[in-house]
């Protein structure tokens, strides 16, 4: 059995989620509840992102999950992921300094949208990934359209999955301030689609919520997990 490598804690409380899920669906996968997945966890601080990627020290950044990585590969891990989407703003650097394989959470999110046709998909996640171009990159080379908030939009968005999801805080006025957001892109851009850019997304957004085909990323991730495993 692979064994497979999680660089978490970005946040603590998605990397729960990646852990539980990945469990589950391995055995939904081999149809048996007395198999487990071997894996390991490398739980890094998700703040030191953050500040590499605002004061754009990237090559700090790349060395900090790039060493996390290793040490992954260091203690037996066949493969590893990020589970987060901000980190990938270095996944190609990352990935070249491990020689195991690495799971990107961009590349599986693609992947999905192409194979539902989707054209025109709306994107949510932390400012770093509202702002820059690495969750964008693959859709806008197959002429896909990715729209992402207002400017103001991004910032609120940010600041809750900073204050509250990120510390597993979920408020009813914070889903409906989201919504909003959502509806009016999907009524001004046309979309067809919609990414959960973070991670702690789907713990107050779920597919019931929109009117449009919903892509929940750590799920596509979790799902390549099992792929790699067996």
């Amino acid at each position: 059995m692979k064994r497979a490598g999680i660089v978490g804690g970005l946040g603590p409380e998605s990397t729960v989620d990646y852990y539980q899920s990945f469990i589950h669906k391995y055995q939904e996968n081999v149809n048996s509840q007395k198999v487990l997945p071997e894996l390991f966890i490398n739980s890094i601080n998700m703040y030191n992102i953050f500040h590499y990627i605002s004061e754009n020290q990237m090559d700090e950044l790349i060395e900090y999950v790039g060493g996390a990585a290793r040490k992954l590969e260091d203690i037996g891990a066949d493969f590893v992921i990020i589970a987060a989407n901000t980190p990938h703003i270095v996944f190609d650097e990352v990935r070249r300094k491990v020689n195991v394989p690495m799971i990107s959470i961009v590349e599986a999110t693609y992947e999905q949208a192409d194979e539902r046709g989707l054209k025109n998909v709306g994107l949510l996640g932390t400012k770093f990934t509202m702002e820059h171009d690495f969750f964008k990159q693959p859709f806008l080379a197959s002429d896909k359209k990715i729209v992402v908030p207002s400017e103001g939009e991004q910032a609120f968005i940010h600041q809750k999955i900073v204050d509250e999801l990120e510390n597993g805080i979920v408020k009813q006025d914070t889903k409906d301030a989201f919504l909003k957001i959502i509806n009016r892109m999907i009524s001004e851009e046309g979309l067809d689609g919609l990414i959960l850019g973070c991670t702690e997304l789907p713990m107050i957004l779920n597919k019931d919520d929109v009117d449009v085909s919903l892509l929940d990323t750590m799920d596509i991730h979790v799902d390549k997990m099992v792929e790699q495993v067996l």
